[in-house]
């Protein structure tokens, strides 16, 4: 499957990628719209998605939009916002069952596109602006998923820590808005901010499964007329702040287990030569259940419920997560660091880094199992503004060394230190 070529194009300055195959039972349409994280923009993005799923001119509430979906044999379609580096991207996708499954002689691709289009560019208006029923309900909606991240403290801890080690970047807002944005936020400039949208950011559409390159190019120039910004490029994010001193934050509410997150900037981003060998680096540090944290921190010295690490690629970060006992703070801390040290010294087996590329060779080829795993993969290239395909990338992990994870490590930097503890909690 690693063989599979997603071919891009540009029409009316929309970024085409097509990845035709039949390996698959679907087809998968991604859209996804790029911009940069800015605090006056963040929250009104992140509604966008979700009152334009409120329906269409054709289809002018959710009950419809659902009826005409389930018309196209149980076609899906959802919408989220993602984090990407300093951009924030909301992504919509829609699966459609490949035409060759079935009896009838239809063109589901054209009717997912026409669907797609409509609930971008043909909004159900009011006056010239959204409903603002549906903006009040989206509004409400939004505002109890950002508790649930409260209520989550795993979630929370991360939310906490990003926010304290990048207070002087965009990469600290949440990429579902801030709650405190929402009283602001009505028909009419929530309106504007999706007028913004359509004029200034990066549009990429995905179309990955059974079908001819050239019908789709074709039905994508007949749908999708608009012109978008030509040749919109996306600036990488910077990820080279050096670190004066570790910046230590400790926050105190009712909690039964303590939440205690590291924060490593590790200086190589997706574009880095050493990308891939920091990432079999997390790996071996924090990334699976045979890692040094977990057999360390949680096995041998019973110090945490969970232990792991987990490694953002655009940005540069390594975030170590683990719940542990109130007063275990200081000794989970030291060794955290300790396992860093022996990142460091190279205190791990070629065996050991063998077993790490595997695993990270394995998630990349279930990635590449599924239409969305594959516009997912191919899409970093795009968030980088950097040609590396996935099989050049999967290519790369077989060949990093024992001495290139050392290498890449050796940049690795401790940010932040960020402690959840409960209220009067003594550490």
């Amino acid at each position: 499957m690693t063989d599979l070529q997603v071919k891009s194009t540009e029409q009316n300055g929309l970024h085409l990628h097509l990845g035709a195959t039949d390996k698959f039972k679907t087809i998968s349409i991604m859209l996804m719209v790029n911009a940069p994280l800015r605090e006056d923009t963040v929250t009104a993005r992140a509604l966008i998605p979700h009152v334009l799923q409120g329906g269409t001119t054709d289809y002018p509430n959710r009950k419809q939009l659902k009826q005409k979906l389930e018309e196209m044999y149980g076609a899906t379609l959802t919408a989220d916002v993602q984090k990407k580096g300093d951009a924030q991207v909301i992504t919509f996708r829609m699966d459609v069952a490949s035409e060759q499954y079935l009896k009838d002689s239809v063109s589901l691709v054209e009717e997912a596109l026409t669907l797609l289009h409509q609930l971008l560019y043909q909004p159900v208006l009011e006056n010239g602006v959204f409903v603002s029923e549906t903006v009040e309900q989206e509004k409400r909606s939004l505002k109890q998923r950002i508790a649930s991240i409260y209520d989550d403290k795993m979630r929370y801890a991360n939310v906490r820590i990003t926010e304290e080690m990048f207070q002087q970047e965009a990469y600290r807002l949440p990429p579902y808005g801030r709650e405190k944005d929402l009283d602001q936020i009505h028909s009419q400039t929530l309106y504007e901010a999706y007028q913004s949208m359509l004029k200034q950011d990066r549009f990429d559409l995905y179309v990955i499964g059974s079908f001819q390159e050239e019908d789709v190019k074709q039905i994508v120039s007949r749908v999708f007329t608009e012109q978008h910004q030509t040749g919109k490029t996306i600036e990488p994010t910077k990820a080279n702040k050096r670190i004066e001193q570790i910046h230590i934050v400790h926050d105190e509410q009712q909690v039964k287990q303590g939440k205690l997150h590291l924060g490593y900037r590790t200086h190589s981003t997706f574009s880095d030569d050493d990308y891939e060998a920091a990432r079999v680096g997390n790996a071996l540090f924090g990334g699976f259940p045979s890692s040094k944290l977990f057999i360390n921190v949680r096995e041998k010295e019973s110090l945490a419920y969970y232990a792991a690490s987990q490694i953002e690629s655009h940005k540069g970060v390594l975030m170590v997560m683990s719940g542990i006992e109130f007063d275990k703070y200081d000794r989970a801390v030291e060794i955290i660091q300790e396992q860093e040290k022996a990142m460091k010294n190279g205190e791990f087996s070629e065996a050991e880094v063998e077993q790490a590329k595997g695993m990270l060779l394995n998630q990349a080829l279930e990635a590449l199992d599924a239409p969305r795993g594959i516009a997912e993969l191919s899409y970093h290239e795009i968030v980088a503004n950097h040609r590396k395909s996935i099989q050049e990338r999967i290519e790369k992990i077989k060949t990093v060394t024992k001495e290139d994870v050392v290498r890449a490590v050796s940049k690795w930097e401790l940010d932040t230190i960020y402690f959840l503890t409960g209220q009067g909690g003594k550490v």
